[in-house]
């Protein structure tokens, strides 16, 4: 059995769908295209890849059979790419696949950063606090033994915390290293991505159901510009999103839709979209610029998604600064206002 290959980042496969819708409205061949590629290729895996494209494509393979035998894409591309074939629309759904892609890794790069930049924080606090109480309080307990007195209660509490650390650091560090592996052993298969969702889910909200509402609108923009109606949309939109919630909120839709609903009106009636992006639908629906319009709704959720995150940075910031200052501030102070009476009374 073969080495099962990576999927390619969102940035890889967005520039190279941009290349190949490039490369098509040049009027050049996709077989021909797939060649200058791999004339250019950077690096060996990258070469491969379209090799085996190519050499798919020679059998007369499809482009989409290509992606497929490559290994390396995702199946939303795919089947994107088997809509686009069968339309004659390709190229202008490989320069909206290249605009998705790019989408999606500006989103989950803030994401990232939104989550890492805490993370860190939260780190490096316990860092400090745990050095303060294992390292640093030990030898103001020496120093009061040999002034012949003893600490404050509070002191000799967070003096015991410490001396369990140090007693069951092994156990403390077997915890961490199993929790650490369960995160990216969930982050492996879609169940365990939802479970993660489901927990981002719940700590941001807000965050997370406008992040939810500019994919559903990205996915739609460009099935709706490749061709698709809208129920078989609504259907492929629902295969791919593995959180629970959208997914819930997608059915609602259709369920309206079945009733006798617009599609504009069940998506406000399933709470997807809200405010003016709700009404923007709405008249895109009655223009019949509706791919456009849901276009415009998934800039508009990402420039939101973008304002959240820089809100949700520049409040933990301060606040964290201020937990980590009270915290070693009452530690210390715990231990420096003894000191400072006993050291008076002997003066």
């Amino acid at each position: 059995m073969g080495k099962r290959k990576k999927r390619l980042a969102n940035a890889d496969i967005s520039a190279f769908c941009e290349q190949l819708a490039l490369v098509m409205k040049a009027g050049i061949s996709m077989q021909e295209g797939l060649l200058l590629l791999l004339e250019d290729a950077q690096d060996a895996a990258g070469a491969e890849t379209i090799r085996a494209m190519a050499d798919e494509m020679e059998r007369g393979g499809s482009f989409a059979q290509a992606l497929r035998a490559a290994g390396v894409f995702p199946g939303y591309m795919i089947h994107m790419a088997e809509i686009g074939e069968a339309s004659g629309r390709l190229d202008d759904v490989l320069q909206s696949l290249s605009e998705y892609y790019v989408r999606s890794d500006a989103l989950t790069r803030g994401i990232r950063s939104a989550v890492a930049y805490p993370m860190v924080m939260v780190v490096m606090m316990f860092a400090v606090i745990i050095i303060l109480i294992v390292e640093v309080m030990p030898v103001f307990q020496n120093v009061f033994h040999q002034l012949g007195s003893e600490m404050s209660a509070f002191a000799q509490g967070i003096l015991g915390i410490g001396n369990a650390i140090s007693r069951y650091s092994a156990v403390i560090l077997g915890v961490l290293a199993a929790a650490i592996l369960v995160f990216l052993l969930l982050r492996l298969t879609p169940k365990g991505r939802a479970v993660l969702a489901s927990l981002y889910a719940f700590f941001f909200r807000s965050l997370s159901q406008t992040i939810a509402s500019g994919r559903f609108a990205s996915a739609m923009s460009l099935m709706l510009e490749s061709g698709m109606d809208v129920d078989s949309a609504l259907d492929m939109t629902l295969e791919l999103v593995e959180d629970a919630r959208t997914r819930e909120k997608i059915r609602r839709i259709q369920d309206y839709m079945h009733g006798g609903a617009r599609f504009s009106d069940a998506v406000v009636s399933a709470e997807m979209f809200s405010g003016v992006n709700a009404r923007m639908l709405t008249v895109g629906f009655r223009t019949g610029a509706l791919d456009t319009v849901m276009r415009s709704i998934a800039r508009s959720y990402d420039e939101q998604v973008e304002r959240k995150i820089s809100g949700i940075l520049s409040v933990l910031e301060p606040v964290l600064v201020a937990v980590l200052s009270l915290i070693v501030g009452m530690i210390l102070l715990s231990v420096m206002l003894p000191l400072m009476g006993i050291m008076s009374a002997i003066g």
